[in-house]
């Protein structure tokens, strides 16, 4: 039953007793020492009734708001756990990226290296075979 629906109830039960007490002053055959001592016993224990009611209501209310905070807590611990795998699944995608891409570089630096070798070597030997051209072409 809801909050609302026993506080519904609690309402009309508490216009019954007054409706009840009412009655009961009208027909009864006491004194009326005996009835204002029983009005008073019956508002006591009407007092105690609702005070009980009332502290039942507060404890079922903090234990769905400590419920709540679990669930919230909880919620939060999955959400931290998620973003957590994500930044690890990023960071060793850009790893094997900067990886790759410094193979790529060093790849790229040795190509540079072995053609300048070569153009190194084709240049020299282009002077050799100039140098020997003119030299037998002069004597």
């Amino acid at each position: 039953m809801s909050e609302e629906g026993k506080i519904h109830h609690l309402g009309w039960f508490i216009a019954g007793l007054g409706v009840g007490a009412l009655v009961g002053i009208l027909y009864a055959p006491k004194s009326g020492r005996e009835t204002r001592e029983e009005i008073a016993n019956n508002a006591r224990e009407g007092t105690e009734y609702v005070r009980a009611k009332t502290k039942q209501a507060a404890e079922q209310v903090s234990a769905l708001v400590d419920q709540s905070k679990e669930q919230l807590s909880d919620l939060v611990d999955k959400g931290k756990d998620q973003v957590n795998e994500y930044v690890g699944r990023s960071r060793e995608a850009v790893d094997r990226g900067r990886a790759q891409w410094e193979e790529f570089v060093e790849r790229g630096k040795g190509m540079v290296t072995d053609q300048t070798t070569r153009v190194a070597a084709a240049v020299d030997a282009g002077r050799e075979a100039y140098r020997t051209t003119t030299t037998d072409g002069k004597s």
